[in-house]
């Protein structure tokens, strides 16, 4: 297929590997890449060092592009963008801050920038900063999201008719029909995390995956809207915050909770009673552990086939 989105990143299928915490390692990230669609390194789990060498691992892993996703919360940014801007990495997510800060660093880099947003209000200010392309990412998502709980299926026909650049849709997308759908609403690619989170090349712990891929529908919930939602299978760590939230825990109160290196307990870790398990709601339909290249030669025949059906 040739559209906007795989001509913009000179891929073969407008397929997205997200940049998970945790997950989104040199490996994962070149095993997408190398099927034909877009592997991206997730930086916000690790240092500066570690991104920088994980950047040389996937140069030498693949000779196909390859991002890198860059949360803009973090207090040492600066450095993230240096070793991006050293190592001459040629695509950019960005996600969690504002793309007016550092898209136009990056793009007078000749680097191709992507903005992750949960409305169409922020697609509209990151169209406006410049960037190439939007995530528009619906609540259905794992990980941190957004607070106004619009579905996909009501953003991405909304981003769409309100910005010019491309749209990569988010949230609850992890087959080929899913895919088709966020076509239909005028998506021009997609971005998967929970299924790639959980693929044999992901650096999430192996009791992770198993329990992902065990999951039923229900099992995941948006919570701790007070700081930045996430969206989790419930267990012991989320009872605990629930219960903070019914005795009305203040943010301080909360963000101690959250200190205790949560995500990483869970997901890179394995605890699945203290840690923070981090997925979608899309983890339901997940059952068996593939590598990133199977998963995204599945995805795209099966979106092939519900075209052609269709």
């Amino acid at each position: 297929m040739q559209n906007r989105i795989t001509g913009l990143f000179d891929i073969k299928y407008p397929i997205i590997q997200a940049g998970m915490v945790w997950c989104s390692g040199w490996r994962l990230a070149s095993a997408v890449s190398n099927a034909g669609g877009l592997g991206l390194i997730g930086a916000g789990s690790m240092s500066a060092d570690v991104l920088r060498e994980h950047i040389q691992k996937c140069k030498a892993a693949t000779d196909k592009p390859f991002g890198v996703n860059l949360p803009l919360l973090y207090a040492h940014i600066d450095q993230y963008i240096k070793i991006i801007l050293e190592e001459k990495v040629k695509i950019v997510f960005t996600s969690a801050g504002n793309p007016g800060t550092y898209t136009a660093k990056l793009r007078e880099a000749g680097i191709i920038v992507v903005h992750v947003v949960s409305s169409t209000k922020f697609a509209l200010k990151a169209q406006q900063a410049g960037v190439n392309a939007i995530v528009a990412e619906g609540f259905e998502a794992g990980g941190h999201n957004g607070r106004d709980e619009t579905t996909t299926m009501c953003l991405i026909p909304a981003v769409s008719d309100a910005i010019r650049i491309p749209v990569i849709a988010a949230g609850g997308i992890g087959s080929g029909r899913a895919m088709a759908a966020a076509f239909a609403l005028g998506a021009e690619g997609v971005q998967i995390g929970s299924a790639f989170a959980v693929s044999e090349e992901s650096s999430a712990h192996e009791i992770f995956k198993q329990r992902v891929v065990d999951s039923v529908e229900g099992e995941t919930i948006l919570t701790l809207k007070q700081l930045t939602p996430v969206r989790l299978i419930k267990n012991a760590f989320y009872e605990q915050v629930q219960q903070a939230e019914t005795n009305c825990a203040s943010a301080d109160e909360l963000k101690n909770i959250l200190n205790k290196g949560r995500s990483k307990k869970g997901i890179f870790e394995g605890d699945l009673n203290e840690g923070e398990l981090e997925i979608g709601q899309v983890s339901a339909q997940l059952k068996e552990i593939k590598p990133a290249g199977t998963i995204v030669k599945d995805i795209w025949e099966e979106f092939e086939r519900v075209r052609k059906s269709i």
